[in-house]
């Protein structure tokens, strides 16, 4: 990801929690202006306390961070804490103030402050421009990170906001409960970074909700220090709707990670409310229908209960006198109409399968008015209680402030600990030195959390005797006029991307093309109409490939291979993973795409023959892009690959989920002896 000039992050363990990363530093050495949006439950922590009364502000240098303790309700102690602590962060910095704080965890516990202080010196020695590093350690009940970036042109400078955020749980969709920070090398002023910031939340956190509990912690934070060199943003003017757009932008995809990483949760849910007699009207519907325990248990069940959403909405059409009639409403989920002015859910099959999809959308068109709105949420499972329950019975605080968590598996019962040790051993014996080749593609590429969460599957596969082989497709478009180059360079960007990530995790990567000692040859092919010329594979040199799997390296292979010229040209990444595999011989080929898998009629299908699959092509049972993944399929089964998987990226660790439970959750197909597909051939 981007990463805004002049800051730099850090996060380590300092003994707050007991065992995962719990104190984070986001520092930038020039003075930043710096704006805030907090949580307006009078029951506010200790630090937001503080912060409220220093800014806005234009001498600001950074925000400490602790997870695992709220100091919340701790009264002046709490505060005295918060000012010790931000006065001595300041000193290690070699600063003069300018130091905010931010907590979450538990409530009630005095702040470890002496640990904390301990800690400070490492934490400040071990900033780097990696936004990673402090986003892992402000993380509670959160499963994966969240980040985000943008770049855009101001005042004729390319000005970038990189951004971390913790949220799980505790979230209500009035400022929602988390703690994001959001720098930017702008150059902007404080009151109008205020501005930009606080018309941010109607569009984004405050559309939020997982649990309609508000936090006591809650805290956006925005700095910006001014070295992208723009012409000042001092006042109203384009120039401040293209950085506030951009701002706005960020918040909306931080909203929805958390709404897709609520506590339990299995889906995003996404309600849009169209035609309501006004904005205030539109929102209040929105987050009602989204934060209903009913629809969101409905969500869990994957039941189209259409009944369920106009309920909330006649609920709050009668409680606050709304002009809305329900009953002339249209409702669709997942773009099929279930309700219009009469039940209309002709398709329950179908409709149940869509869905299963990680992401639900429902739309309400009340006919009403001209105004809409869109509000986040997710479904309400089982785990939430579970989670919710265990939280704090499983907490043990200690005097200073910390805390330990009995959470050993003997306080879950005989069944649970039976199934989940014999599938998880059994599982790590069968794969243990086997070969798994795990294709990338643009989807999760284009998102900084699942390319983190890949990573750390690649790592815990690493860890446990599989060895896996990354290969990678085309990132993002980026900028620049000539395709082919373009192609190449973010080629090569996202291959040193990946790496670094692997190694963040805890395995050893070596990023290589297919150009790099000729490791794939290629023959020459027509340009495409978007002047592309995508090479055909004529062989891949797998001893070299060998070499450096033999040295416990994860090879990250980018689609790019040697023509005959010697010059580099660009492959398809999917042929590129199916040849490597076959090279290889690889146990399993692994495609890790924008959708559930292979499906049909909008179910998935859990398991396919290569007759099957043979049979499909060119019907256009598939799309073009999984038509594509068909071919490198057969091709792979057909040259000794074991078995292929087709999986959805758009799940977090779904490739765990796959590999290593009985269910899996995409579509798996066995070998089988079809035709080569055109253009691609065995080395």
């Amino acid at each position: 990801m981007n990463v805004a000039k002049g800051f730099v992050f850090a996060g380590l363990h300092a003994g707050i929690k007991p065992q995962r990363k719990d104190l984070a530093l986001v520092f930038s050495q020039t003075p930043c202006a710096a704006a805030a949006c907090q949580t307006v439950n009078k029951a506010r922590a200790a630090p937001v306390i503080d912060a409220a009364g220093r800014l806005p502000s234009s001498a600001m240098h950074g925000v400490l961070i602790n997870s695992g303790n709220a100091n919340a309700l701790t009264g002046a102690a709490g505060l005295e804490d918060v000012a010790t602590l931000t006065q001595a962060t300041a000193k290690a910095l070699g600063v003069e103030g300018g130091i905010l704080m931010a907590s979450t965890g538990v409530i009630g516990l005095k702040l470890p402050r002496e640990k904390i202080l301990a800690a400070l010196p490492r934490l400040t020695q071990s900033m780097a421009a990696a936004p990673e590093l402090a986003a892992e350690a402000i993380l509670t009940t959160d499963t994966r990170m969240k980040l985000a970036s943008r770049t855009l042109r101001v005042g004729g400078k390319s000005v970038t906001l990189t951004a971390i955020c913790k949220g799980s749980g505790m979230i209500a969709p009035q400022l929602a409960t988390m703690i994001a920070v959001i720098v930017t090398d702008a150059s902007i002023t404080a009151p109008m970074l205020q501005q930009a910031l606080s018309a941010a939340m109607p569009e984004s956190f405050n559309n939020l909700t997982i649990d309609d509990e508000m936090s006591t912690n809650d805290a956006i934070f925005a700095l910006a220090n001014g070295l992208a060199k723009n012409a000042t943003i001092s006042e109203a003017g384009p120039e401040l709707n293209a950085f506030s757009k951009a701002l706005t932008s960020i918040c909306v995809e931080l909203a929805r990670e958390v709404a897709a990483d609520g506590e339990g949760a299995t889906k995003l849910l996404e309600v849009v409310v169209k035609h309501a007699p006004d904005e205030a009207v539109a929102r209040d519907i929105a987050k009602s229908v989204a934060g209903s325990t009913l629809v969101k248990t409905a969500m869990f069940g994957c039941d189209p209960n259409w009944g369920r959403v106009l309920a909330t909405v006649g609920a709050r059409a009668g409680s606050q006198q709304f002009a809305i009639d329900p009953a002339q409403s249209k409702v669709t989920i997942q773009d099929l109409v279930v309700f219009d002015k009469k039940p209309m859910l002709t398709e329950p099959d179908r409709l149940a399968a869509r869905m299963r999809e990680p992401q639900v959308r429902v739309d309400v068109d009340l006919r009403a008015g001209k105004a809409s709105a869109t509000a986040w949420g997710c479904d309400l499972s089982y785990d939430y209680v579970k989670l919710n329950a265990d939280y704090t019975s499983l907490l043990r605080p200690a005097a200073d402030g910390s805390i330990a968590k009995d959470d050993r598996l003997s306080n879950y019962s005989p069944k649970f600990k039976v199934t989940l040790l014999t599938q998880a051993l059994g599982y790590i014996s069968r794969f243990s030195g086997k070969r798994c080749v795990l294709k990338v593609g643009r989807h999760m590429l284009a998102k900084d959390s699942l390319m983190q969460s890949f990573c750390e599957d690649v790592a815990l596969l690493k860890s446990v005797g599989m060895v896996p082989i990354v290969v990678h497709g085309e990132a993002p478009v980026a900028e620049g006029n000539d395709p082919q180059l373009r192609e190449l360079m973010v080629n090569a960007q996202t291959n040193a991307g990946l790496v670094s990530l692997i190694h963040r995790n805890g395995a050893t990567a070596v990023g290589i093309s297919g150009h790099d000692g000729a490791l794939m040859r290629a023959r020459a092919a027509p340009p495409r109409p978007d002047g592309l010329v995508i090479g055909e594979i004529s062989e891949v040199k797998a001893d070299l490939l060998e070499m450096f799997i033999e040295r416990g390296y994860v090879p990250v292979i980018a689609p790019v291979g040697m023509a005959q010229d010697g010059s580099q040209v660009a492959l398809d990444g999917d042929a590129v993973a199916s040849s490597v595999a076959s090279a290889l011989r690889a146990n399993k080929l692994v495609y890790l795409t924008g959708r559930a898998g292979i499906t049909e009629k909008d179910e998935l299908v859990r398991q396919l023959s290569t007759t099957a699959l043979d049979a499909n092509l060119g019907t256009g049972v598939f799309t073009a892009n999984i038509e594509n993944k068909a071919r490198a399929t057969l091709y792979a089964l057909s040259h000794g690959v074991e078995q292929v998987h087709v999986i959805d990226a758009r799940v977090p660790h779904s490739l765990i989920a796959e590999l290593f439970t009985d269910e899996g959750v995409g579509s798996p197909t066995r070998g089988g002896s079809p035709p080569p597909p055109p253009g691609v051939t065995r080395g």
